[in-house]
C-alpha cells in the first residue's frame, strides 16, 4: 500500500523552472504549485502579484502540495531569470510562428508565462536572454489557454522529452 503524498524523490536540478511573470489569478498560482510537486519543476512567483500568497483560492487550488513543491518568489524578472541559473528561456506567447511540437527542451530549462489576461508585455519578449518565443497550437480565432493550464500543456512535453524520468 503506498501513501497518498509520499516525499518526492529529489532529483540533482529541477526538471525545469517554471516563470510566471506578474501573475494576477491566485487559482493558476495554486494550481502551478501542484503542478511543480507533481513534476519537480521550481515554481517562480515575479512580483508584482496579483494576490497575496496567503489567499485561501491559492491554498485551495495547491491543496496539500505546497510542502511539496519549491516555489520562489521573485522581485523581478532579473532575480527568477538569475536564480535559474541557466541560458535557455522560452517565452509562451501567441505572437510567434514557433510551435510546441518544434522545440527540442532540455532538463533545467526556463518556461516562461505572462500574466492573465494580456500574457508576457513586448519589452519581456524582446528581453536577449529569451531563447525562443513558443506558441502553444490551438484552434483558429482564439485567444489563449487559461495559464495553468498552459503551463501543464508545456511542462509535461518537457517532461515527455525526458522520458517522464523520476516519474511513476
Amino acid at each position: 500500500m503506498s501513501t497518498p503524498h509520499a516525499a518526492p524523490t529529489p532529483r540533482d536540478s529541477p526538471l525545469a523552472h517554471l516563470v510566471f511573470f506578474e501573475p494576477c489569478i491566485p487559482g493558476n498560482s495554486g494550481a502551478a504549485i501542484r503542478l511543480a510537486a507533481l513534476t519537480g519543476a521550481h515554481l517562480h512567483l515575479v512580483e508584482p502579484l496579483g494576490f497575496d500568497m496567503s489567499e485561501a483560492k491559492l491554498r485551495r487550488a495547491g491543496l496539500d502540495y505546497h510542502d511539496l513543491a519549491h516555489v520562489t518568489v521573485q522581485p523581478d524578472l532579473d532575480a527568477a531569470l538569475t536564480a535559474a541559473g541557466t541560458t535557455r528561456v522560452f517565452a509562451f506567447t501567441a505572437a510567434t510562428d514557433v510551435t510546441l511540437p518544434e522545440v527540442t527542451f532540455e532538463v533545467g530549462d526556463v518556461l516562461l508565462f505572462g500574466p492573465e489576461p494580456t500574457g508576457l508585455p513586448p519589452h519581456v519578449l524582446e528581453d536577449p536572454r529569451i531563447t525562443s518565443r513558443v506558441r502553444i497550437p490551438m484552434r483558429p480565432g482564439l485567444r489563449s489557454l487559461n495559464l495553468a493550464n498552459a503551463a501543464t500543456v508545456a511542462l509535461y512535453d518537457l517532461w515527455r522529452q525526458q522520458g517522464y524520468d523520476g516519474g511513476v
